[in-house]
């Protein structure tokens, strides 16, 4: 517990209306997607950089846990307060878009601002800004560079990492830095910047964010595969990626997810087929785009795709991805526990990952819907169980140590999007060797040697 000192002091930092320990406010920033819940001593809301940097010299000297919160919107507990501490939220002053700088075509923001208004914002004035996480109605700037967000459209533009072009951030000590640059090119020291990304909160407090931004495309169109088998499928998505054909988006459902999506919403979905691959394409020329919907409808046709539909209007592409976009809560059909896990092999990888997933769902007499990004190899898996029998329970845990372990034999990573936080910090050892984990120790002792900032995740604790 903190005691009231320590509250106090950081009410003369703040303002009184910027710290709260009441209970309403600590149960409402104890938990996150995962629905595991810790209770923080009190969160606070800083107004600015300088606000930052004072409460981590405070927290530093007095050996007091600080964790970073963006929207709360993570999958592995990245943002939990396991430790007890401080949640420093940054929802309600520090969620501002400083700058869209039109000639560099840069936006500079600030770590609380809303994934979608950015969005919004840059596209209103014909620029673009592509990383599009499920959560980008509320997850926010700062939270997708602390987990390194993915998305769908990440097959053609990458993801969050790949449009970070400088941060601004206060180390735990309270020093305040600048890494990286508003330049295209910049090679010049360690590339801290690209370190903060994905670090999970655990080695600074971003306090800015410089994002490169592009030309928005003129127009899009969306189509589907229906395949009547998994593997068919699978095969269709590398091999389209290996065309010559980038779609923006390859996103795949299996039956067991098809099955939910039509049982919870009745999209009219083909529940007998095998696998949906569903893909967006973009550009200026209505040619071009044809063109690519051409040639990927040769590939799936080529690998099995018995039916291959293009949205003729925007209503009927919203309808196509409808099922995608809510294939996750559709599942809870199969269960009232999801062991939701995001891992990622090479593309040509995925027709025998999806084998020996299902492989693992018969053995342990469970159900293991996938769908995901298949276009950048990246499969959401999920472990489906009756979360009041303990039994099931620990047959679903059972069965995802074996899910990682098959992917990680096959090339593959623990998380493509979500991070490590504390849901997968236990398997870390099964990815990574004594030597590599050490050396990410190391990392984090030269940035929190007191060990302030988000302990007990990523397994470096």
């Amino acid at each position: 517990m903190i005691d009231a000192k320590h509250l106090a002091h950081f009410s003369s930092l703040v303002g009184q209306d910027n710290i709260y320990s009441d209970k309403a406010h600590l149960i409402a920033y104890s938990y996150d997607a995962t629905r595991s819940k810790f209770e923080p001593d009190a969160v606070l809301f800083p107004r600015n950089e300088e606000d930052i940097s004072k409460i981590l010299t405070y927290c530093n000297e007095h050996k007091i846990v600080i964790v970073p919160r963006g929207a709360g919107s993570g999958f592995t507990g990245g943002a939990l307060p396991s430790s007890g501490g401080i949640v420093l939220a940054f929802e309600k002053h520090m969620n501002k878009i400083l700058e869209i700088d039109m000639k560099n075509m840069v936006a500079i923001v600030q770590p609380g601002v809303v994934n979608m208004d950015l969005q919004r914002a840059v596209e209103e004035v014909g620029l673009f800004y592509p990383p599009d996480p499920a959560s980008q109605d509320y997850s926010t700037i700062g939270g997708n560079v602390s987990e390194n967000a993915g998305g769908m459209r990440a097959a053609k533009y990458g993801i969050t990492k790949d449009y970070v072009m400088a941060t601004r951030a206060v180390l735990p000590n309270g020093d305040i830095i600048k890494a990286g640059k508003r330049t295209i090119k910049d090679v010049a020291g360690y590339n801290i910047s690209g370190i903060l990304i994905a670090s999970e909160g655990t080695l600074a407090v971003l306090s800015e964010i410089t994002l490169k931004l592009i030309p928005k495309p003129k127009m899009t169109k969306t189509a589907m595969g229906i395949f009547s088998s998994v593997n068919q499928a699978m095969e269709a998505v590398y091999k389209t990626m290996a065309s010559g054909i980038t779609p923006v988006a390859m996103e795949f459902l299996d039956n067991l997810t098809i099955r939910a999506v039509e049982q919870t919403f009745s999209k009219g979905l083909p529940v007998d087929a095998g696998a949906l691959l569903v893909t967006d394409v973009d550009g200026n020329l209505e040619d071009d785009l044809n063109f690519q919907l051409t040639k990927i409808e040769e590939v799936f046709k080529a690998n099995g795709c018995s039916e291959f539909r293009i949205a003729k209007d925007d209503k009927e592409a919203a309808d196509l991805w409808f099922a995608r976009r809510n294939a996750s809560p559709a599942l809870s059909v199969y269960g009232s526990k999801k062991l939701n896990e995001d891992v990622t092999v090479p593309r040509s990888a995925l027709p025998e990952l999806l084998e020996k997933f299902y492989a693992i769902a018969e053995k342990y007499q469970v159900n293991i819907p996938c769908f995901g990004h298949t276009g950048d190899g990246n499969v959401h898996t999920n472990v489906m169980v009756d979360g009041s029998d303990p039994e099931q329970v620990k047959i679903a845990y059972q069965a995802i140590e074996e899910v990682f372990q098959a992917t990680i034999d096959l090339g593959g990573t623990l998380s493509g999007e979500h991070g490590i936080g504390l849901a997968k910090a236990p398997y870390m050892g099964m990815a990574f060797t004594e030597e590599e984990m050490n050396l990410f120790k190391s990392i984090k002792r030269a940035f929190d040697p007191n060990n302030i900032l988000n302990p007990a995740k990523m397994g470096l604790d």
